[in-house]
């Protein structure tokens, strides 16, 4: 084989009695937790926003962020009726294996990659972000081997379009407790979404890290639409009325624990306009007002959102402005935010 073995990276244990979580700090987690699992189980009929950057760039702007975040949950509306959950996305998928692939590979992104300081580096970010804002985030399971290094501190993990027909990633995603969304691959077959889901919810005996384990089984994985791309190469939405009700069908058709879904905002749905979220949340929060069924079986939003609008270059330097996909900036995604609060609350009246 053509590679170089550069250092042996340390055991997550290492990692974690490096950077340990308090009691405190955990017991917040769990009731985090709880708090996004009733969500799916259908025992709270709050609505989950998963909400924040496409990637996690910098520790003192994405820290920042979530702190305005956090004083938007807390206003008595915005937490009467929603569950807000920061996206802390460490790791970057890339097509064609080109370009910033997050925190975990260069936690400077203008240095070098240097995954030992990165695997160092994401845990630090997610453990500041519970110490000071008490949110414990959301994160993309890029590498199934690594989520050890985080399962302590997160609520949320999303298996991307990439990856989610890798049985590695679904073994592992059957041995998770926390809400796990599965992505419909960037070919828009929910077939494999679906299957990817039902992988997860039961349980296995596999390999993981060097190791026979077995698993239970997850109650909570669910489906992400997300767009997909059809055989020209062209962006195509999967929110609109007509896709929900089909994804409700297809989970009636078949025994699922709690079929469910979430709306990612951007990508293929946005064709990457990141304006366009705006209304995309609106249109899905109307099919919810319109259909019992789809009311029941939407459970949330995914948002990109940064401190300013857009996206850069790495080399332009402009503090909370994406470094990947084009974001909806702070103060938009407030008013975004307090309205869907507000149609929530309309609805549920």
């Amino acid at each position: 084989m053509n590679l170089v073995y550069k250092r042996q990276l340390p055991n997550p244990d290492e990692i974690k009695n490096m950077y340990p979580v308090p009691e405190e700090l955990a017991a917040i987690k769990k009731a985090n937790d709880k708090e996004v699992q009733d969500i799916f189980s259908g025992a709270s009929n709050k609505f989950l926003l998963v909400i924040g950057p496409c990637s996690a760039d910098r520790e003192d702007s994405v820290i920042d962020y979530i702190k305005r975040l956090r004083t938007i949950a807390d206003e008595p509306l915005v937490k009467e009726q929603l569950v807000i959950v920061p996206r802390i996305y460490t790791n970057k998928p890339r097509t064609t294996g080109e370009g910033y692939k997050g925190m975990l590979h260069q936690p400077n992104p203008e240095a070098d990659p240097d995954m030992f300081k990165g695997i160092i580096g994401i845990r630090r970010l997610h453990l500041i972000a519970l110490q000071e804002t008490k949110f414990s985030c959301a994160d993309e399971m890029l590498y199934p081997e690594n989520h050890i290094y985080l399962d302590d501190l997160l609520t949320y993990v999303a298996v991307g379009a990439r990856s989610v027909e890798d049985q590695q990633h679904r073994l592992t995603a059957s041995g998770i407790e926390i809400p796990i969304g599965m992505k419909n691959p960037t070919s828009g077959d929910i077939s494999v979404m679906l299957n990817a889901i039902k992988a997860a919810e039961h349980p296995h005996t596999f390999i993981y890290r060097g190791y026979e384990v077995s698993s239970k089984g997850n109650p909570f994985a669910h489906a992400i639409l997300r767009g997909y791309v059809n055989h020209h190469g062209e962006s195509r939405e999967n929110y609109h009325y007509e896709s929900l009700i089909f994804l409700a069908d297809r989970y009636n058709n078949e025994h699922f624990q709690n079929p469910s879904v979430v709306i990612d905002c951007n990508h293929a749905n946005s064709n990457k306009q990141y304006m366009e979220q705006i209304r995309i949340a609106k249109e899905v929060l109307h099919s919810m007002t319109e259909h019992e069924r789809i009311k029941n079986l939407v459970k949330g939003l995914m948002i990109e959102s940064y401190i300013e609008d857009g996206c850069q270059k790495v080399e332009d330097g402009v503090y909370g402005k994406s470094i990947t996909d084009p974001c909806l900036g702070i103060e938009k995604s407030a008013d975004l935010i307090r309205e869907i609060a507000a149609i929530r609350k309309k609805m549920l009246s």
